[in-house]
């Protein structure tokens, strides 16, 4: 039996996973959070196969989350399961650790199939994702510029898009507004931006913040 935690600031998406999960014979749901903050509690107490987790969260979103489980539980198998297409999110989580990415509005059979292969140590990648990797590999000069980031400049680019100063960016991840302040040049450099607001446009343009 695989134990699994579901995170979602949702209750009715928690529950319908829930039911979902219950119908296998091999993995139940041992541990349920509605934040990432509540999230890293649980894992710091208990013991778990895999972790479903969603991106848009209060407190803590599922990026922020993503990075922070990996430095306190770096084998612990996470799938995003989230209402953003795979274009949006997947590669760049791929990268930050995660062993799959996965839009809500898959099938059931689908979600349960993804869900079974991260709880068993094995990387699920969609029909979606495989085409986005191909297309990486075939034409790496066209990545999408977000993609180019590394793991902690996406998150700082998260964070300055949804708005957020850069005493509350160092706040959040423990780094300096110094560290913000480097962090921000860089991503402005790859992206070819000038501004925290062109950054906000790109992000809203691209669907990764609403």
């Amino acid at each position: 039996m695989k134990n699994i935690l579901l995170v979602d600031d949702h209750n009715i998406v928690r529950q319908g996973l829930k039911n979902l999960i219950s119908l296998e014979k091999d993995l139940s749901v041992s541990g349920e959070a509605a934040s990432g903050l509540e999230a890293l509690q649980l894992i710091r107490k208990n013991s778990y196969d895999a972790v479903v987790l969603d991106i848009s969260m209060p407190d803590k979103n599922g990026v922020d989350t993503l990075h922070e489980l990996k430095h306190i539980a770096p084998n612990l198998p996470v799938l995003m399961l989230s209402g953003y297409a795979e274009a949006q999110y997947a590669l760049n989580l791929i990268r930050s650790g995660c062993k799959g990415y996965l839009s809500k509005d898959a099938d059931s059979d689908e979600i349960i199939k993804a869900i079974r292969l991260v709880a068993n140590g094995k990387r699920y990648i969609s029909a979606e994702l495989a085409d986005l990797m191909t297309e990486t590999l075939i034409k790496p000069t066209e990545k999408l510029l977000h993609e180019t980031l590394s793991d902690r400049e996406f998150q700082v680019f998260f964070k300055l898009a949804s708005g957020l100063s850069p005493t509350e960016i160092g706040n959040e991840l423990n780094i300096s507004i110094k560290t913000v302040s480097t962090y921000r040049t860089r991503v402005l450099e790859k992206m070819h931006l000038k501004t925290n607001a062109d950054l906000t446009y790109y992000a809203i343009k691209s669907g990764l913040i609403e």
